[in-house]
């Protein structure tokens, strides 16, 4: 089976030690060819996902689940198998990552320092690259609503310099998104928006607070603080500083780690609120807007947001 003439042998031999480099995740030990992380599909204190990388092959023992790079793929980025193989296809000729050389007949792969898989930020500046301002377009999400909050990031990765559209957080690092690439530079934190309110609202992810900002524009916004966690494992690091507010409106994902996320919060404290509620069927406040009316969402008044402020 193929997606656009790249087959599954070929995906299967990318190394997926190094794709999961390239979203974001380092290995919190190393023993021989074992490497274990904190999983992906949720939130944890202690590794419990290993990855075999002279097997290329991943056990998360907290679900119960593993197999090969597409198997990965296809439950973190929530798809199918063509999906997957669109992906790594892109991964693969977009970034240079390293395929394992045991497992390919072309010889050995390319070599790169550690420095060279890390994530390392050039420069930023206003958003201005054509394929940007497209995958803006593409999200639903107005340039200038970007601006307020995005900046422009060239960063290098494998020998290569490239650019994404970059939410700060409050360590100073940035997440990255464009439309072959969901990754984050060191130091990996949150993002608060301190407006003096006594409420606050909870993100997963800064499309999703850009998104919650887009369906209210026009409207009269919310008294409340923002909250991107920027990573779902970062909830319970968040939890003394939700709950400094009077009440906590929760826009997590709807898909089993937000949905779980979610149910504990409300059964811990009677501040939590799920608003997810919003949103229906679709996973996250960015599909919703996407699918509800993309007609209207070009549509944006900087006035409507100028009350809001960074840290």
């Amino acid at each position: 089976m193929a997606t656009n003439d790249f087959p599954i042998a070929e995906a299967k031999r990318t190394d997926m030690v190094d794709y999961l480099a390239f979203l974001g995740y380092q290995p919190q030990k190393v023993r021989g060819q074992d490497y274990w992380y904190l999983s992906p599909f949720r939130e944890e204190s202690t590794a419990s996902f290993k990855v075999d990388r002279k097997l290329n092959l991943f056990y998360d023992f907290g679900i119960g689940q593993g197999g090969s790079i597409v198997d990965f793929g296809m439950l973190f980025h929530h798809c199918t198998i063509p999906e997957v193989l669109e992906k790594l296809q892109a991964f693969l000729s977009f970034h240079r990552p390293q395929v394992l050389s045991q497992l390919s007949p072309m010889g050995p792969a390319p070599q790169f320092s550690s420095e060279e898989k890390k994530i390392r930020v050039i420069g930023d500046a206003p958003i201005a690259s054509p394929a940007l301002l497209h995958y803006l377009e593409v999200r639903c999400i107005p340039v200038q609503l970007a601006q307020q909050f995005c900046r422009e990031v060239r960063y290098s990765l494998y020998g290569k310099d490239y650019y994404a559209i970059g939410f700060k957080n409050d360590a100073g690092g940035y997440e990255l998104r464009n439309p072959y690439f969901k990754g984050s530079s060191n130091p990996k934190a949150t993002t608060f928006i301190d407006n003096g309110a006594s409420e606050v609202s909870v993100y997963e992810g800064f499309f999703s607070f850009l998104s919650f900002l887009m369906i209210h524009q026009g409207k009269n916004l919310p008294e409340t603080n923002y909250l991107v966690l920027n990573s779902l494992s970062f909830f319970k690091k968040c939890q003394e500083l939700m709950e400094k507010h009077q009440v906590i409106h929760l826009y997590l994902d709807r898909d089993k780690a937000g949905i779980s996320q979610t149910d504990q919060a409300l059964a811990l404290d009677k501040k939590y609120r799920d608003c997810s509620q919003i949103y229906g069927d679709y996973k996250d406040l960015n599909q919703f807007l996407i699918h509800s009316n993309p007609s209207q969402t070009v549509k944006y008044s900087q006035d409507s947001f100028k009350k809001l402020r960074r840290g």
